[in-house]
């Protein structure tokens, strides 16, 4: 780890993401970057440029990519690995892991979560505000698991899908990639087509 955390986004997403960083108590400055010139603080920490200029910031700072697109957050990250950026993982002090976990770089793992032993989360992945992910999941890269939401064992979820707030996604399932599960909607059955998906049970609306 270096002495320094460069943060790109420096809104909602951001604001956690650097109370997490603050609270794990590694770095010693921490700096933002957003590309909405109008924001020059964020939770008293200054803005000193856009995205564009992380490559700058690369032999002196990690940097975490708080952006909670998908799409977004996986193309700063393949850019700056290219660049040779340490990605660092975020795992907020409340959060509970169990053995046999493994978190890919750039993912950031909130307050109240828990994750249950022999789990995968991949690379630059969100797992939200007491979200759930029970023993045996396959998270894929870039995914978002959002508060509250809660998978059982054995899921896999695949690459940049968004698991919405209050949902839940019962054992032994997979979901596949790029999909969109709305607010509350309880997955029973394999999901094996991209799309968006809501209700109890979860259906397509495309």
């Amino acid at each position: 780890m270096k002495e320094k955390l460069m943060i790109i986004g420096a809104s909602g997403h951001g604001k956690v993401v650097v109370d997490i960083a603050i609270k794990m108590n590694i770095w010693k400055h921490i700096f933002f970057l957003d590309d909405d010139v109008s924001i020059t603080t964020c939770m008293g920490y200054r803005v000193v440029g856009k995205t564009v200029d992380a490559v700058n910031y690369i032999d002196e700072a990690d940097i975490f990519v708080a952006v909670g697109n998908n799409a977004i957050r996986e193309n700063i990250h393949k850019t700056l690995g290219s660049a040779g950026a340490k990605l660092p993982v975020l795992i907020h002090p409340a959060a509970i892991i169990g053995s046999e976990v493994e978190i890919g770089v750039g993912s950031v793992i909130m307050a109240g979560v828990v994750i249950n032993s022999a789990t995968r989360i991949g690379r630059g992945c969100i797992i939200n505000t007491a979200a759930t992910v029970d023993h045996d999941n396959r998270i894929a890269d870039y995914v978002h698991v959002s508060p509250g939401a809660h998978l059982a064992g054995m899921v896999e979820i695949g690459e940049k899908s968004w698991i919405g707030i209050g949902s839940v996604v019962s054992n032994n399932l997979t979901v596949t990639a790029n999909c969109k599960i709305g607010a509350g909607a309880v997955v029973v059955k394999d999901i094996t087509e991209s799309g968006t998906y809501v209700g109890v049970p979860a259906r397509s609306i495309r």
